[in-house]
C-alpha cells in the first residue's frame, strides 16, 4: 500500500517512468525470446558504457586497449564479422566523440591543425567521398565506419589522453602486456604440439587470426621495448622490466614464422642505425636514389638471379628466409604479385575514385590473369584483400586515396625525426625513437600485407602516430611534465 502511494505520488514521476520502461523493456525481451532473439538483453549493457563513455571516455578507451590482443572474432559468414569485445565498444567511443564535438565545442586546435591530423582528416573524408560514389555503397561505409571508430579512439581520443605525458607509457604497457599474455601463450602451444613448424601457422589463435598479423603488430612493439631497456631516464628496476618484455617480443617475432615480419624489423634496425649516427637526410635522399638507377641499370642480371631462386617457404628457418625473393614457384609470393597486379588494374580503370573502400576482394578477380594465377588463387577474395597498404588504397579510392595514406605517413616520419633531433629532454627523446622505429615496422609491412581494417594492428598503428604528435604539440619543452613510468 505505502509502495503505491509512492509510485502515485506526483513528485515521483522520474521513477514512475523509470518502472514503465523496465516493465516495457522485459516485456519486450520476453517477445523476442520466443522468436528466438537473444540481441535485446545486451541494450542494458550498451545504455552502461554509452553513459560511462560520456563519464569517463578516457578510462572506457583504456579498458578496450587492454583488450585488442585479447579479443576474438565472431564470423557471421566469409565476409561478416565482428570483434569482441572491442568494435562494439569502439563504435560507442565514436558515438560519444561526436556527440560531445557538437554539443561541447570544437577539438583541441592543436591537434587538427598539425600536418599528421591534416592528412588524416583529409584521407577520411576521401573515404566518405568514395563511400558514395563506390560500386558497393553498404560495403564501402561499413568499411569506412570501421576506419572512423578506429581513428576516433586510438588518434583524437588518444592525443587528448596524451595530454599528460604519464599516460603515454601507460598506454604502451597497457597494450604490452597482454600483448606479451598471447605471444607466451602461442609458445607454450608451440611446445604442446612437439615444435611442429607447421603449428606456427596457426598456434596463435584464437586471439590472432593468423601467424602474418600476429608478426605484424608484435613487430611494431619490438623497437619500443628495446629502447625502454636503455632508457637511463627510466628507473632501473622499470628497465629490467623493459628488457624482459623485449626477450619475449623478439621470441615471439621469431615463432611468429613471418617472413614480411622479419624483413620489416631488419629493414627498420637500419633506419635506426641512420638516426642513432646522425646521417645527413640528403646522403640518405642520394643514396637511395643510387641504389634504385643500380637497380634499373642491373635489373636483367638481378631478374636473373632472382628467377634461379626456387626455394619455397620451408620448415627451415634458412630456407624460409631464402624463398622471400622466390617468384618463380613459391605460392605465397606470386599470390601477392597477382593480388598487386590485380589493383593496379583496378586503378588504371578507375583511376580517379577507385570501387570505393573495402570493395577489393569482390572486385579483383575480373582483374587478373590466367598467367598469373597459383594454386592458391581464387576469385572468392579469400586470403586478404590487395596485400598492400599502399596498393589496396590506390585500387578502391584511387589516386588520392594512396596520396592521402602516403601523405600521413610522410608527415609522421618529417615529425618525428625533427622531434628526435630537437628534442628538449632525454625522455621525449626515447619515447619518439622508439616509436617512429616501431612505426617504421609496419611502414615496411604495408608494402607486404594490409591489416588496417582490424583492430590488432589498428590499436598500435594509429595509437603510435597520436603518440608523435602529442609529444610534438604538448611535451617538446624542458618544463613539459616527465613521460613517467
Amino acid at each position: 500500500m505505502n509502495a503505491l502511494k509512492f509510485l502515485t505520488r506526483k513528485d515521483n514521476w522520474a521513477l514512475r517512468w523509470f518502472y514503465g520502461l523496465l516493465a516495457a523493456f522485459i516485456a519486450l525481451n520476453s517477445y523476442f525470446l520466443t522468436q528466438e532473439f537473444y540481441l535485446l538483453p545486451l541494450l542494458p549493457v550498451a545504455v552502461l558504457i554509452l553513459f560511462s563513455a560520456l563519464v569517463s571516455i578516457d578510462k572506457l578507451v583504456y579498458f578496450i586497449l587492454f583488450f585488442v590482443p585479447l579479443s576474438l572474432t565472431a564470423e557471421f559468414s566469409e565476409y561478416a564479422a565482428l570483434t569482441l569485445p572491442t568494435e562494439p565498444l569502439l563504435f560507442g567511443v565514436m558515438l560519444v566523440f561526436f556527440f560531445k564535438l557538437i554539443f561541447e565545442g570544437g577539438f583541441d586546435k592543436k591537434i587538427t591543425r598539425h600536418p599528421v591530423t591534416i592528412f588524416i582528416i583529409c584521407h577520411l573524408i576521401w573515404m566518405c567521398i568514395t563511400s558514395l560514389t563506390s560500386s558497393m555503397p553498404l560495403v564501402s561505409i561499413k568499411f569506412t565506419i570501421a576506419r572512423l571508430w578506429f581513428v576516433v579512439s586510438f588518434y583524437f581520443v588518444a592525443t587528448q589522453i596524451f595530454k599528460e605525458a604519464k599516460n603515454i607509457r601507460f598506454w604502451i604497457w597497457l597494450f604490452t602486456i597482454p600483448l606479451s599474455i598471447v605471444i607466451v601463450y602461442s609458445v607454450i602451444q608451440f611446445f604442446n604440439y612437439n615444435i611442429d613448424k607447421n603449428a606456427l601457422y596457426w598456434v596463435m589463435q584464437p586471439f590472432f587470426k593468423d601467424h602474418t598479423i600476429y608478426g605484424a603488430v608484435i613487430a611494431m612493439m619490438l623497437p619500443v621495448m628495446f629502447v625502454f631497456s636503455f632508457d637511463k631516464s627510466y628507473p632501473p628496476s622499470y628497465r629490467l622490466y623493459s628488457f624482459a618484455f623485449f626477450i619475449i617480443i623478439f621470441i615471439g617475432i621469431v615463432v611468429s614464422y613471418t617472413r614480411a615480419a622479419w624483413l620489416s624489423v631488419s629493414a627498420a634496425y637500419g633506419i635506426y642505425l641512420l638516426y642513432l649516427f646522425k646521417i645527413n637526410w640528403k646522403i640518405i635522399v642520394a643514396g637511395f636514389f643510387i641504389v634504385i638507377l643500380t637497380l634499373f641499370y642491373y635489373k636483367d642480371d638481378i631478374m636473373m638471379k632472382i628467377e634461379r631462386n626456387k626455394q619455397s617457404s620451408s620448415k627451415d628457418l634458412g630456407e624460409h628466409l631464402r624463398s622471400v625473393s622466390n617468384i618463380k614457384n613459391d605460392a605465397s609470393n606470386l599470390e601477392r604479385i597477382n593480388r598487386w597486379s590485380s589493383a593496379v588494374r583496378m586503378f588504371e580503370k578507375k583511376p580517379l575514385l577507385g570501387f570505393g573502400p573495402g570493395t577489393y576482394r569482390f572486385k579483383y578477380a575480373p582483374y587478373q590473369r590466367s598467367y598469373e594465377l597459383t594454386y592458391v588463387s581464387t576469385n572468392a577474395g579469400k586470403l586478404g584483400n590487395a596485400h598492400s597498404e599502399y596498393l589496396g588504397p590506390l585500387a578502391e579510392q584511387g589516386i588520392l586515396g594512396t596520396f592521402f595514406m602516403l601523405g600521413i605517413i610522410i608527415s609522421t616520419i618529417v615529425t618525428g625525426t625533427r622531434m628526435y633531433y630537437n628534442a628538449k629532454s632525454d625522455e621525449v627523446k626515447f619515447l619518439t625513437i622508439g616509436i617512429l622505429i616501431g612505426l617504421f615496422t609496419y611502414f615496411f609491412h604495408g608494402f607486404l600485407n594490409n591489416f588496417l581494417d582490424q583492430d590488432k594492428a589498428s590499436a598500435p598503428f594509429w595509437s603510435m602516430i597520436a603518440i608523435i604528435v602529442a609529444l610534438d604539440v604538448y611535451h617538446n619543452t624542458k618544463t613539459s611534465e616527465k613521460p613517467a613510468s
